[in-house]
């Protein structure tokens, strides 16, 4: 008996690894060929111009302003730089509406200028700020609501609008998901008063790290420049108290040449967007949440609901199960913000208040999602979830 159990145990080793002999991770950066960036690296060397607002960052954020189709743009070192200082520039005090189901870099760059968070449940088919609940927690502190375009599946940017102006509170958006995205036959930078992209090495357009703001008020341009760059107005004079948050040189050539690769990759993850969704159609318990396709899409992720009752296995079984065939999968999100100790405090960061929240962070699964992965390592994933039944 031993010795079959060991048998079998072996040849299951031996099937893992005919799999899936490298790991299969959740994401691969898009990255440009080496000799392509090589020549532009060149022109920056020869120009011994590596930061402060270069000719290489001023044509990257020409070009992405144009990709974007925005009036208003800024680049900034990361996303989390943006948000903090676009936040700043807003002159936000008191509370600020936000969802507790997002990366920490939301809610900390609300910390970091001293607001505090109020915590909004989320709408259970799209994950985004669910606007009917917003209404009950505006109080006289409230100077804004901080939304999440969620996996890619934007907020319900008309009817959040309205509250926001009924109440005269700004609005601004953490778009780190939707590069590209068009929402109404308009772009997504277009709603809100603020937008805030990601440009890390993880998401569909990436500096390798690096972010952006778009934003209505012209009057931001100014002061945005002068708060990610130590609030400097000339070489004798410092107006704000400002960070160094700049886009480099060099980060902006990797953003020049990935955008040139940027539509091929969404038609790339397209293809393998519907491939998954061929092959998990008919698993019970298995829903994917990111359904939206074409320019409506910015193709940042692949993401699954697992329903355990009807699955009959939880989300943490499925993401352990995978690893065991070398395929990394991620929580995403996971935990809440809400559940943070430093907010155990707030009455919005109660769980009961937060149900739809709650479930959401035991049953979503970020796949594998990235041009370079094959088809058939698509099929061979779905099959380890229907098998798994």
């Amino acid at each position: 008996m031993k010795l079959l159990i060991l048998y079998k145990n072996l040849r299951r080793l031996s099937i893992i690894e005919i799999k899936f002999k490298e790991p299969i991770y959740v994401t691969r950066p898009l990255l440009p060929d080496v000799y392509d960036l090589n020549s532009k690296l060149k022109e920056v060397w020869e120009s011994k111009w590596l930061t402060n607002s270069g000719p290489q960052q001023t044509k990257l954020e020409l070009e992405l302003k144009n990709y974007l189709d925005v009036e208003n743009l800024s680049l900034f070192n990361n996303g989390t730089s943006a948000l903090l200082l676009g936040l700043k520039a807003l002159n936000l005090t008191g509370e600020v509406i936000t969802t507790p189901f997002t990366f920490p870099a939301t809610v900390q760059a609300l910390d970091w200028n001293n607001l505090t968070p109020v915590f909004c449940d989320i709408e259970p088919t799209t994950l985004t700020l669910d606007a009917a609940k917003i209404e009950p927690l505006i109080t006289e502190k409230t100077s804004a609501i901080l939304g999440v375009h969620t996996f890619g599946n934007p907020c319900d940017v008309e009817q959040i609008q309205l509250i926001a102006n009924k109440y005269n509170l700004k609005l601004i958006y953490d778009g780190a998901h939707t590069f590209g995205t068009n929402l109404n036959n308009k772009p997504i930078g277009y709603y809100g008063d603020m937008t805030m992209f990601s440009f890390h090495a993880t998401k569909l357009f990436n500096t390798v790290e690096g972010g952006a703001l778009t934003f209505r008020d012209n009057s931001l341009v100014e002061k945005l420049s002068l708060l990610k760059n130590f609030g400097i107005a000339n070489p004798e004079e410092v107006v704000l108290s400002g960070l160094n948050a700049k886009l480099n040189e060099i980060q902006a050539v990797v953003g020049l040449e990935v955008l040139k690769l940027v539509e091929t990759e969404r038609k790339k993850r397209h293809q393998i967007k519907r491939a998954y969704e061929s092959y998990l159609k008919d698993v019970p318990g298995i829903n994917v949440l990111t359904k939206l396709e074409g320019e409506c899409s910015s193709y940042q992720y692949f993401v699954i609901q697992i329903d355990e009752e009807l699955y009959g296995k939880t989300r943490d079984w499925l993401h352990k199960k995978l690893k065991e065939y070398n395929v990394f999968t991620r929580k995403y999100f996971y935990p809440l913000c809400s559940d943070f100790e430093w907010y155990e405090h707030l009455e919005s960061a109660r769980k009961e208040n937060l149900p739809v929240a709650q479930k959401a962070i035991t049953q979503v699964l970020a796949m594998p999602f990235y041009g370079e992965l094959q088809l058939e390592s698509v099929e061979e994933i779905c099959k380890v979830i229907r098998d798994s039944i």
